[in-house]
């Protein structure tokens, strides 16, 4: 780094929130500090990226009160969602941090879609600079939003060794780790493992209730379904346990209907396991072909088909266990992802202080 630089950090909500998005926040915003730089960081409303006016009212408040010469790292849930005019009379350089565009979010009604596509389309436009997970976003920005590419960095999660010895549990344990949330496909896995019920296996879905009407669902779902009594449905897990699970695990299932990074892709190479995924979103990108299965979204009997290869094939499954581990050791580790972001922090503040160079 060649030099600290102030900024600010603003984020809605809890910033110890288990999702892969707050955790790569939090985890960036420690890294930048650890390197040297002075971040502030900015606690916001935490109805984003659907907020009360009074919400919208303090954040703007809380944004426009920041220093005008530091660059403001501002989270996407808050970017793409708050109206333009607003957004407009922050002084502080904008850098939008973006997981991925908000109105591809399932299950959103389609006029919330498009109010959400304009009013981030409309902030991309007036962003100093974009910083994202996955290549995959910074195209879709690019092709579906008009972004400048010269003015988007990608800067992927880092990783954490794992804390636990790996130790796999007889019968194998199927793992899927994320929020309880229409977009992360939990109703196609249950489904999926349906289709399994003459193989011997147990399954564990770990995840934050963030939507509670979905996790209420699921949780119906997998009472009724008739392998109810091989799939625990965990919710949030404390840290310590997930390790745990993450240890005993012989594969790792996500059917994500779209994923902007997917950190967890990640955090199962890091421990060796096989992937059985979605080829939607960034995940053809971060899953290696040589580790994962991927298969359409929303269909569950690909999905049943994949696990049930690796279930059957010892030999399928030891390759792709070790073409797992193989692609952990070329991931970043979380100082490699911030000094990426605060090189980035560096060109922003000397391009406002030297309003004639570039960003």
């Amino acid at each position: 780094m060649s030099r600290p630089c102030p900024a600010s950090f603003a984020i809605p909500g809890d910033i110890e929130t288990l999702t892969g998005g707050y955790i790569y926040e939090r985890r960036l915003l420690e890294s930048l500090r650890a390197l040297g730089h002075s971040i502030r960081h900015v606690p916001l409303p935490a109805g984003f990226p659907h907020p009360s006016d009074a919400e919208t009212r303090a954040t703007l408040a809380a944004l426009c009160a920041l220093p005008a010469q530091e660059p403001l790292i501002l989270d996407g849930l808050v970017f793409g969602s708050i109206a333009p005019e607003g957004l407009a009379a922050v002084q502080a350089p904008l850098i939008a941090m973006l997981h991925h565009p908000l109105a591809l979010e399932s299950g959103l009604a389609p006029a919330r879609a498009q109010a959400l596509y304009d009013s981030e389309k409309r902030n991309l436009a007036r962003a100093a600079h974009v910083l994202v997970p996955s290549r995959h976003t910074a195209a879709l920005l690019v092709r579906d939003y008009g972004a400048d590419p010269g003015r988007i960095t990608i800067v992927p999660p880092g990783v954490d060794p794992p804390r636990v010895t790996p130790a796999p549990t007889r019968p194998p344990l199927i793992l899927s780790v994320g929020i309880l949330h229409p977009r992360k496909g939990h109703d196609v896995l249950i489904a999926a493992l349906e289709g399994l019920a003459d193989l011997d296996w147990h399954a564990v879905i770990a995840g934050n209730p963030w939507d509670r009407e979905h996790a209420a669902a699921l949780a119906a779902r997998r009472t009724t379904s008739p392998e109810a009594r091989r799939i625990r449905l965990a919710g949030r897990v404390a840290a310590d346990e997930l390790q745990h699970l993450y240890a005993q695990a012989s594969i790792f299932a996500l059917a994500t209907r779209f994923e902007g990074y997917g950190i967890v892709f990640d955090e199962a190479l890091m421990r060796g396991l096989p992937i059985v995924s979605t080829a939607i979103g960034a995940v053809p990108d971060t899953v290696p072909t040589d580790a994962g299965l991927l298969v359409p979204p929303d269909d569950a009997p690909a999905l049943s088909a994949a696990l049930r290869l690796v279930l059957t094939d010892p030999a399928r499954r030891a390759a792709m266990a070790a073409a797992a581990t193989h692609a952990a050791a070329a991931l970043p580790q979380w100082s490699d992802s911030a000094a990426i972001a605060g090189s980035v922090l560096e060109r922003v503040a000397a391009s406002r202080m030297h309003p004639g160079g570039t960003n």
